[in-house]
């Protein structure tokens, strides 16, 4: 279908897919702001582009709603998984995707009435190396490291899961607010030892196998659940020895369950949903001419 959208969440983190062939117009980062725009647009934590791969069964280049690009989203991997099931792309429940952060294998899990409603994700390796984010700290590898931002000391765990995360703890017993989410956030993402930006999140240790996190998305902000941010929480929290593997990673928007390996192989498994299709109307798209 020309135009054609469809529109999914997990866990009230969402994300319009689209398939840029069956667009009349070009996913400029100008035009994915303006599809993404909750007031003038459809409003989306980003979009999700399905593009050719000679690596996988598919190709995914994600997008970040300020236009900007992301290597990889565990929320947006399942939505587009459910994508590709939904709208008869594949009838497999076991394929690859490439993403920008890597390849990655999904195993969906089809309901009794037929839909896809939950996938496990194989995010790949967590990695605390400072290239590996980037970070520019001169340090073998970013545990525990100070770091000052809106006027505090903080003290990080660097972690890419392909994409770049900044976790910082506290104590189990204490918590984190929303407030201090809108502070620290945005001045860790765009804090100079990281030349890319990154990802945030301010975590706790709720049980021996579990942990509480706020989420700060790179070029989307605050969200309500964020499957590579449970990722790289739950990798740092057991690379720390806060917590044990499997690790249940509670969110604002619901729980994701991390495999944690020896090897910090990780794998993600969560709900997602359908929400809409349809189809940009020809009076928005000569807006975005």
């Amino acid at each position: 279908m020309k135009n054609a959208f469809f529109r999914g969440h997990g866990l009230g983190n969402d994300y319009i897919v689209m398939d840029p062939k069956e667009l009349s117009v070009k996913l400029t980062p100008k035009n994915i702001a303006s599809i993404c725009d909750r007031n003038w647009g459809l409003g989306s934590d980003g979009i999700l582009a399905l593009v050719p791969s000679k690596k996988a069964d598919f190709g995914l280049r994600i997008f970040n709603p300020d236009g900007s690009e992301a290597e990889k989203s565990g929320n947006g991997l399942r939505i587009f998984a459910r994508y590709l099931h939904a709208t008869g792309r594949t009838k497999k429940k076991r394929f690859t995707v490439e993403t920008k952060g890597g390849l990655v294998t999904i195993d969906l899990h089809i309901d009794r009435h037929g839909d896809a409603s939950a996938a496990t994700v194989e995010m790949g390796n967590a990695m605390f190396t400072p290239n590996a984010l980037p970070c520019s700290l001169n340090v073998p590898e970013l545990i525990q490291q100070p770091i000052e931002a809106a006027g505090r000391s903080l003290v990080f765990t660097g972690v890419s899961v392909g994409n770049p995360h900044c976790v910082v703890f506290r104590p189990a017993g204490e918590s984190w607010t929303r407030e201090e989410l809108l502070q620290l956030g945005p001045a860790l993402e765009n804090h100079t030892l990281f030349p890319r930006r990154t990802n945030v999140q301010l975590a706790v240790p709720t049980g021996p196998k579990e942990i509480f996190i706020l989420i700060w998305e790179r070029g989307a902000g605050e969200t309500q659940a964020s499957g590579s941010s449970s990722c790289a929480a739950a990798s740092a929290a057991v690379r720390l020895g806060l917590v044990k593997a499997p690790v249940t990673v509670k969110m604002p928007g619901g729980v994701l369950h991390i495999s944690v390996g020896q090897d910090f192989s990780l794998t993600m498994k969560g709900p997602v949903a359908e929400v809409a299709r349809g189809t940009l109307s020809p009076s928005f798209l000569r807006q975005l001419k």
